[in-house]
């Protein structure tokens, strides 16, 4: 009997090479037309036999340790997703991206586009976070934390309740259509269409007050832009976790095709145990028989629970999302045997070749390193950040204006943003000439969050003006907290020098 290549056959030293096993050797694959709903065991068919065509996948539900974990995770997530928009800070969302007036509110804090670079910061720091939890533990984001995954696995959670078990869904499918089918399946698209509509409606409430939105949209008063998003991201969410699901994780992600080049030898991966559970019985074999024969049954049930099909006793593949599935389907099967837990585990390619597996290598550490020192740079930056911001534009009406007393006038056009939480009052200071004097600027009130533009006139004594430019600082200090100022550079202009 031939085994199956497994991940101790591939001989790897520091990379391991993912196989690309979407075969029907790897997954059943079911369509309407199928005649023949009898699966044949993996290890009877030829390992790079390519399906004609690439059918429905239907996943079977399965409980156990990870499962529960990955369902706990995605009810955290899409509790956050959903009830973000809804929760006020003050008055306002607390997660608010205000496009039109080009104000970013995250918790206590407002962002503006010249922050922009906090954004670009931010990603940085997340693609670290990802690089290094995949060489720790592999894919574990895309099983237990991607938004394809979550909503996907919620869509299978209704199409389990409304058209039930796998094979019941099989039969379905391949008989004549009733009207108990038909019905099911009315229902299942109308669940997957309301989540999707919810989704759409969550998603434009990060950029309008929800509760404006929903009044607007249920009265169809909503703005053209706002029914055009919403709809977009319903068709978008219906699409994705109705139709494609596993196809956007093969085929659209580009994550899963590059992953690889970060696993090494010691990295944690999901894992069948060739060494215990080759060679294969059938399960209706008697252990008195099977004393020969390794743990595997040879069930499927590790295939028909995996969310992208695949047959995770032909190897590490890049289809695998780390989701675990397979495992608590394998333990399950195992238990019921009186046989060890783990024939399909989290392990590491050493740890499957009996040696000893090391977390901290200098790979992790490096990654590790450069993820910690962007976070406290972040952190430093938002802490000394100064929650107010100055732009200042000369006046391009005249460059400058002799008064009869010997002064030369010029103009300046401020704005003045208030990024703080509390109003300030500030105070303006010129320096930078001799006599440098504001004309008619008293202290400015600004509110939370406020804008104000100011036009503010600077004189100077023509003696002083040796040049036709002069560098001058405008400065704005806050009477309450005179730690939070901002200072602005500008020139000031006069006649030439005789």
């Amino acid at each position: 009997m031939t085994s199956t290549p497994s991940i101790l056959d591939i001989g790897m030293t520091q990379r391991i090479p993912l196989q690309n096993l979407t075969t029907e050797a790897a997954v059943e694959y079911h369509s309407p037309s199928d005649n023949d709903s009898r699966h044949q065991p993996a290890s009877n068919k030829p390992p790079n036999s390519k399906p004609s065509k690439l059918g429905h996948i239907y996943v079977r539900e399965i409980g156990g340790f990870f499962q529960r974990i990955r369902r706990y995770s995605n009810w955290l997530l899409m509790a956050l997703y959903f009830g973000l928009p809804w929760i006020n800070w003050g008055d306002r969302p607390l997660v608010w991206f205000d496009l039109a007036a080009q104000e970013f509110h995250i918790f206590a804090a407002t962002f503006y586009p010249q922050d922009f670079i906090l954004l670009t910061w931010i990603l940085v720091l997340c693609a670290f976070g990802l690089f290094l939890i995949t060489v720790a533990a592999g894919r574990v984001w895309c099983g237990y934390s991607c938004p394809q995954s979550v909503w996907t696995l919620l869509f299978i959670w209704f199409e389990h309740r409304l058209e039930g078990p796998r094979h019941r869904r099989i039969r379905r499918d391949n008989a004549s259509r009733t009207f108990d089918t038909l019905w099911r399946k009315t229902a299942k698209h109308a669940a997957w269409l309301l989540i999707a509509l919810a989704t759409g409606i969550a998603f434009v409430g990060y950029f309008t007050p929800i509760r404006a939105l929903v009044v607007d949209f249920v009265s169809l008063n909503a703005h053209p832009w706002a029914l055009f998003w919403i709809g977009f991201f319903t068709v978008f969410t219906y699409l994705n976790a109705g139709w494609l699901r596993h196809q956007v994780c093969l085929h659209m992600c580009p994550y899963s095709r590059f992953q690889s080049a970060m696993f090494d030898a010691n990295t944690l991966i999901v894992s069948y145990d060739a060494a215990r559970g080759e060679p294969r019985r059938n399960h209706h074999q008697k252990a008195a028989k099977a004393s020969s024969v390794g743990d595997c049954i040879d069930c499927e049930l590790c295939v028909q629970v995996c969310p992208t099909g695949i047959d995770i006793r032909d190897g590490l593949q890049y289809e695998c999302i780390g989701c675990a599935a397979c495992i608590d389907a394998c333990d399950s099967v195992m238990a019921r045997l009186n046989k060890p837990l783990g024939l399909v585990r989290y392990t590491t390619e050493r740890a499957l070749e009996g040696k000893g597996s090391r977390f901290w290598r200098p790979q992790l550490i490096a990654y590790a390193v450069a993820l910690l020192s962007m976070v406290a740079l972040l952190v430093g930056f938002l802490n000394t950040r100064v929650p107010i911001d100055v732009d200042i534009a000369r006046d391009r009406q005249a460059l400058f204006e002799g008064t009869e007393s010997g002064r030369i006038v010029n103009y300046y056009n401020v704005t003045l943003r208030n990024q703080d939480t509390d109003p300030h009052r500030y105070v303006l200071t010129a320096s930078g000439l001799p006599g440098l004097r504001l004309q008619g600027m008293e202290a400015i009130d600004v509110e939370a969050n406020e804008t104000r533009r100011l036009r503010v006139a600077l004189s100077a004594d023509e003696s002083v003006l040796t040049h036709p430019s002069h560098p001058i600082e405008l400065r704005f200090t806050s009477l309450e907290e005179p730690s939070v100022t901002r200072a602005s550079e500008t020139r000031f202009l006069g006649p030439s020098s005789k």
